[in-house]
């Protein structure tokens, strides 16, 4: 679909979704299972797209990607009954014969727009919440991964109701004319820049917005830290599908007592992961074009190489690099990275981690590397990210149980399991209040009888 009038495609939505067909727990779980469905039956496709677009193996193309987005329908499955189900609260006395509850109903027409680094997890993933939620959506691929792209809009109508779901392809003319339309919800995935203008376009029409943004994840290591597995696994989460992911730890904050310990754990981490040639191991992805590749190689003149370093502009690689000696105010640590390239910073105190942390914009994760308990939870009090994790990195979108999104700068919202069903739905407080019983005492006139209003006052917060 590429025409840039998407009027009829929005107003056609709506009035499917005015049936009330999309609410129902029996149409939902049907779509979910469709979407399981067709993850399994086009998995070689996506794997091979994967592969053109990023150069990414099997194995982090299903931890990411591909078995990513079916664990993820899946889990809805097994908990959307009790999501549906309406939760009683506690009503005051003077509402009695009644009670009250909190149902989640379904916001409407909503529009996903995605990202090209985990293509099909930054599709997919909203769109199970918005079919747990009981939506319709109009789903926008990123353009910059067109194999990946092309996948998507060849997969979702031949599965999903296609008078709830549509893919647009295209760049920002249709992105532009999407954004024009009246939305109950948009979901975002992206950088801060593009954020702000998504929630403008979103705000002239007073649309509720989750913008999944990015940011400069600093990652501690400390000197009680268990420096071998701290390197381990930071080296692999920066360097997995080539630094693309949001969550990566973008520069790490180190004690300088273990730096050396630390630099000679992550030179060993990468020749362990990748050999001694790195551009040979099917392992190790690429970037995703040349533009991104000239702004990373712009980076390798920051600081001194102590690792990796070598490009290939033809083959989009960049080596698994480290670096040292940045200064604050090089562009690799104002600038998100997003690629395979790690500085590596000294601080000597607790204190001046929490200065650097809230002295930027709020990362969408932070990452302590410490035995010591005090010493995170004091970091972690002082602080603000969307998530963050404690003797690890990145591994928290993972995990459906726990909230997923970002804070200030790295966005707004949460979602995954539970908290993307919650972001597609409005809690829609209810009172239902028995007639069997209406006093007379709180009409007026009201005379001298104003008990029941002074009790409804002492109920007020």
């Amino acid at each position: 679909m590429s025409d840039l009038d998407f009027s009829s495609l929005i107003a056609a939505q709506r009035a499917y979704y005015l049936t009330g067909a999309t609410r129902s727990v029996h149409w939902r779980k049907a779509q979910l299972h469709a979407l399981v469905t067709m993850v399994t039956e086009n998995s070689e496709a996506m794997y091979d797209a994967l592969w053109k677009d990023l150069r990414r193996n099997r194995y982090d193309a299903d931890l990411m990607d591909v078995a990513y987005s079916a664990k993820e329908a899946l889990h809805a499955l097994r908990h959307i009954d009790a999501w549906m189900k309406p939760e009683r609260a506690a009503a005051p006395v003077v509402m009695e014969p009644g009670y009250t509850e909190v149902r989640r109903d379904p916001l409407g027409v909503t529009l996903i727009i995605g990202a090209w680094n985990e293509p099909f997890m930054l599709t997919l993933a909203p769109l199970v919440a918005a079919i747990a939620g009981g939506n319709t959506a109009v789903i926008k691929p990123s353009e910059v991964a067109a194999a990946c792209s092309a996948v998507v809009a060849d997969m979702i109508p031949r599965y999903l109701d296609p008078q709830a779901f549509a893919v647009v392809e295209g760049a920002v003319p249709e992105t532009t004319a999407l954004l024009e339309q009246k939305w109950d919800m948009i979901f975002f995935t992206g950088g801060p820049a593009v954020g702000k203008i998504i929630h403008q376009a979103a705000a002239k029409q007073l649309t509720p917005v989750v913008l999944e943004l990015g940011g400069k994840n600093p990652t501690i290591v400390h000197s009680s830290a268990d420096i071998r597995t701290a390197a381990r696994r930071i080296a692999y989460m920066r360097y997995i599908n080539a630094g693309h992911i949001c969550t990566a730890p973008d520069h790490v904050l180190i004690w300088p007592e273990v730096k050396d310990e630390f630099l000679g754990h992550v030179k060993e981490a990468i020749r362990e992961f990748y050999g001694e040639d790195p551009q040979t191991s099917p392992d190790f992805g690429r970037v995703i074009n040349e533009r991104t590749f000239d702004r990373l190689a712009g980076y390798l003149t920051n600081g001194t190489i102590v690792a990796g370093g070598q490009t290939d502009r033809a083959e989009r690689y960049v080596a698994p690099t480290v670096l040292v000696d940045v200064s604050v105010d090089d562009p690799v640590m104002k600038e998100e990275i997003f690629g395979p390239i790690l500085p590596v910073v000294e601080v000597t105190s607790v204190d001046e981690v929490i200065d650097w942390v809230n002295g930027r914009p709020e990362p969408l994760g932070l990452y302590v590397f410490s035995e010591d308990h005090h010493v995170t939870e004091r970091i972690l009090d002082a602080t603000e990210s969307g998530d963050a994790v404690v003797n690890d990195c990145a591994l928290q979108p993972l995990i459906p149980e726990l909230p997923f999104g970002g804070v200030g700068n790295s966005g707004m919202g949460k979602y995954h399991g539970r908290f993307g069903f919650e972001a597609f739905t409005n809690a829609r407080g209810v009172l239902h209040h028995s007639t069997s019983v209406d006093p007379r005492i709180k009409y007026p006139p009201y005379g001298t009888h104003k008990g029941l209003h002074d009790a409804i006052g002492h109920l007020a917060p």
